[in-house]
C-alpha cells in the first residue's frame, strides 16, 4: 500500500516498508499561455443612456493580477508575457472583438494558447465574467465560460477567481465525479 502525495506525485508512506510502488500518472504538459488583460464592458444603465461610465483601473488591476497568479500557480500554464505587445486590439482592449485575432497575437508572442476575459458589468451591482481560451494555432475555442456575479467593483477579482477555480481549472477527473445528494 502506498499514499501518493497529489501535488508531487510522489510516494510517502510505504506499507510495507521497502515495497515495490507504481509510477504516478504522468502529468499533463504545461501549455504556455497569453493571457491578454481582462477588458470592461460597461452596461449600466448609465453607460447605455448617458455615455457615462465609471472608472475602475484598480478594480480590473487586481483582476488581471489575481487571474495571472491563479493561472501561473495551478501548474497547468507557463504564462507568456503580453505587456510588451502593442497590437491596436491589445492597446484598446476589444479583443472580445477581433474575430479571433488573440490567436495570432498570442501565437506570435510564442504562446500555444491565448486567454481573452471580459468583466462585463450590468448593474452596480451585478456583473457577469467571461473567460475565452483560444488554440493559438488554429484559433479554435478550446474552453469557453460564463458566470454572473453579484458585487461591485471590490468584489469583480473574487469573481474572476471562483470562475478559474470552479469552471476553468476544474480537472477531468473533478468534473467527472458524481454529484453527491
Amino acid at each position: 500500500m502506498a499514499l501518493v502525495n497529489p501535488v508531487s506525485g510522489h510516494a510517502e508512506c510505504v506499507q510495507p516498508l521497502g515495497a515495490p510502488v507504481d509510477p504516478p500518472p504522468p502529468r499533463p504538459a504545461v501549455v504556455k499561455l497569453a493571457v491578454f488583460d481582462f477588458e470592461l464592458e460597461d452596461a449600466t444603465p448609465a453607460a447605455a443612456l448617458l455615455g457615462q461610465t465609471a472608472r475602475n483601473d484598480a478594480a480590473m488591476e487586481k483582476v488581471n493580477n489575481d487571474a495571472r497568479q491563479m493561472l501561473a500557480k495551478s501548474g497547468r500554464y507557463l504564462l507568456v508575457d503580453v505587456s510588451h505587445v502593442s497590437a491596436q486590439p491589445v492597446r484598446e482592449k476589444s479583443l472580445r472583438n477581433c474575430e479571433s485575432c488573440e490567436a495570432t497575437i498570442a501565437l506570435e508572442a510564442g504562446a500555444e494558447q491565448a486567454l481573452i476575459g471580459v468583466v462585463r458589468r450590468v448593474t452596480q451591482t451585478d456583473y457577469y465574467v467571461q473567460v475565452q481560451i483560444t488554440d493559438a494555432r488554429t484559433g479554435k475555442v478550446l474552453n469557453q465560460q460564463s458566470a454572473n456575479f453579484a458585487g461591485g467593483p471590490d468584489g469583480w477579482s473574487s469573481g474572476v477567481r471562483m470562475m478559474l477555480k470552479h469552471q476553468v481549472l476544474v480537472s477531468e477527473d473533478d468534473a467527472q465525479m458524481p454529484m453527491v445528494n
